[in-house]
């Protein structure tokens, strides 16, 4: 007789869970043939576009379409220029927290926070004051394999797969446990790729929502 192998179970990786359903989420899962036990990340942001603010002295640029990298949030960046200078000038980044986050250098690729963009230099030079924004769009809130290697958000471990969910050819509801559980290691499913410090990193991210993994 062929050999069969036994696929796993709904919530078969729960060691402990809260009562009723406090540890459970109804998501929409994105795409893929998910089996229970899959980490699961959020798509929690979506792509940047930079563009100058209003009333600006300096005619220079910023690039339209800036480089979304895992550090960056969903929100606006606001780019102020702290030091003016003939054909240069030094523009403050904050993120969409307010919190500073470098120094951008005109006519200098800038690459923090998440970002990548640089400021063009124009015919006219900037002068104290002057500003871009950069908006970097929220994302749908659906959830998909977790990737370590991903720039959406799914890069953050957010919940676990209660039960085997196809949505490779469209969305899907499905259940996650999302808060206040115990999980058995042994039986999430990870990336193939994916290295020892990287899980380790996710388990800590699934700890702070309360999602322990034995």
């Amino acid at each position: 007789m062929p050999e069969l192998t036994e696929g796993m179970h709904a919530g078969e990786f729960i060691a402990s869970e809260a009562n009723g359903s406090r540890s459970r989420k109804v998501v929409t899962i994105d795409t893929g043939d998910l089996v229970a036990g899959q980490v699961l990340g959020q798509i929690t942001k979506g792509a940047a576009a930079g563009a100058a603010v209003a009333g600006n002295t300096g005619d220079g640029t910023i690039t339209e379409a800036p480089t979304v990298a895992a550090g960056a949030k969903p929100g606006v960046y606001n780019l102020s220029c702290i030091e003016p200078a003939a054909d240069a000038g030094e523009f403050i980044v904050e993120d969409p927290d307010g919190i500073n986050i470098g120094v951008a250098v005109v006519g200098t690729e800038f690459a923090a926070g998440g970002l990548t963009f640089t400021i063009a230099d124009g015919a006219t030079d900037f002068a104290a004051g002057d500003a871009f924004t950069i908006t970097v769009a929220a994302g749908s809130g659906k959830y998909v394999a977790f990737n370590q290697d991903a720039v959406d958000g799914s890069e953050v471990a957010a919940a676990i797969l209660y039960d085997n969910t196809d949505a490779s050819t469209a969305d899907q509801e499905a259940v996650a446990i999302v808060r206040d559980a115990e999980v058995n290691g042994n039986d999430l499913t990870w990336p193939s790729d994916i290295e020892d410090a990287e899980k380790n990193a996710a388990i800590a991210q699934l700890a702070e929502l309360g999602v322990i993994v034995r």
